[in-house]
């Protein structure tokens, strides 16, 4: 096959005339803080994720970030709390928890399916931990039902981060349902792509005015918005006027633009083809890719679970095929490749746990060694999946022959 000559990524942007049109809508108004846009993007997903408050942020860390420091607020922790955290994930999920002077306890992760490792969980827990970061990752949803029976058993609250997981569920239940609050990312490339932006979701309504205030420098709930003070009560308008400058906790200033809600909407009314073609050009790589099962461990979705399919993670089995040759074939051959989220192994982490970390999580040590993705997005035709599927077969034909 006719070599490609240009990268097939693991994601792709690609603007529909309407996130054209509504950007454009932004611009005729003049309006771009929290605005109209705004309001209907938080709307639409957290109705999507079966939340009651969705709060848009400028990016999904910033999400997770006014999480962790909601549920600390809201119930008490102390410096050198713990939060119990996979130790296979974007770096985010544990950084934000060091950033709240918490402490991250990293559980290992289950080998064929990638997040925590539910049967791990208890042994993890001191009488300070507080709560469960559970990653989404990949686009498949984590082990729910387990995890929540150990949160009610020892009282902790938990954190979704699904940020590379939306419009997926669990037992019938969606992603960000589960937790206290839930995080998730429209960065580009991801599910739903603003450019940068993100969101934290909950069914508390008082949870989401904390997460709100937090967002906004700590201000009071009674100003959010540039409309909050538009009323023809002289009363109302007082109070406001008198409290709209309060700032009762530390905040910061994560919010994000009309323009970026207006992009975000217009993939929302578009999810329904978004999802079901990655779906299906997942089960297109994995019938096609199953002859070298015997070589890489290709995705695979939980009984009763879904799978976004965010990207198609791939993690290679054989001990005799080092990673590095695939992906340098692969990336040569202009399929983008990215290694599966390493974390423990990473100079900050190894600074922080101990140069030998790695070794009390064989699993995501496993995964950091062998485990790399591909693109598994809309925008790719069929012709490059053949042309992927091509360039996997030529590696293993050429490796079989000189074994």
């Amino acid at each position: 096959m006719e070599k490609i000559t240009y990268q097939l990524g693991v994601g792709a942007v690609n603007l529909s005339e309407k996130s054209k049109r509504y950007v454009e809508e932004v611009l005729r108004t003049n309006r771009l803080s929290y605005g109209p846009f705004s309001q209907r993007f938080e709307k639409v997903m957290a109705q999507a994720h079966d939340c009651k408050v969705a709060v848009f942020v400028n990016s999904g860390t910033s999400a997770l970030q006014i999480a962790v420091m909601a549920l600390r607020e809201k119930y008490g922790w102390q410096d050198g709390d713990e939060i119990i955290c996979p130790a296979v994930t974007f770096v985010a999920s544990s950084n934000v928890i060091l950033q709240a002077n918490l402490k991250p306890v990293f559980v290992d992760v289950d080998s064929r399916y990638y997040n925590i490792d539910p049967t791990l969980i208890e042994r993890a827990i001191t009488p300070r931990t507080r709560g469960i970061m559970v990653v989404h990752l990949f686009g498949q949803t984590a082990e729910m039902d387990v995890i929540l029976e150990i949160a009610r058993k020892y009282n902790l609250r938990i954190i979704e981060d699904s940020c590379e997981t939306m419009f997926a569920k669990y037992k019938g239940r969606s992603t960000g349902s589960f937790g206290d609050v839930s995080c998730f990312s429209t960065y580009a490339c991801h599910v739903i792509c603003t450019g940068v932006g993100g969101l934290a979701m909950t069914k508390d309504e008082e949870m989401g005015i904390l997460l709100r205030s937090l967002a906004n420098h700590g201000r009071d709930s009674i100003y959010m918005s540039i409309d909050d003070d538009k009323t023809d009560d002289a009363g109302k308008l007082g109070m406001i006027m008198e409290r709209r400058f309060n700032f009762i906790r530390m905040g910061y200033s994560y919010r994000a633009t009309e323009m970026e809600a207006a992009i975000g909407l217009a993939q929302v009314e578009d999810i329904d083809r978004n999802i079901p073609i990655r779906r299906g050009f997942a089960r297109f790589l994995l019938e096609k890719l199953s002859r070298w099962e015997k070589y890489i461990q290709l995705p695979a979705t939980m009984e009763g679970a879904e799978h976004s399919f965010m990207m198609f993670p791939i993690v290679v089995k054989d001990v005799r095929l080092k990673r590095e040759r695939l992906t340098l074939f692969l990336e040569e051959n202009n399929i983008e490749t990215r290694y599966m989220l390493p974390l423990l192994n990473q100079p900050f982490y190894k600074e922080m746990y101990g140069q030998d970390v790695e070794e009390k999580f064989p699993v995501a040590k496993w995964i950091n060694t062998n485990g790399f993705y591909i693109g598994c997005h809309p925008d790719l035709t069929q012709a490059e999946l053949d042309y992927i599927v091509a360039k996997f077969e030529e590696f293993f034909v050429e490796f079989e022959r000189n074994r």
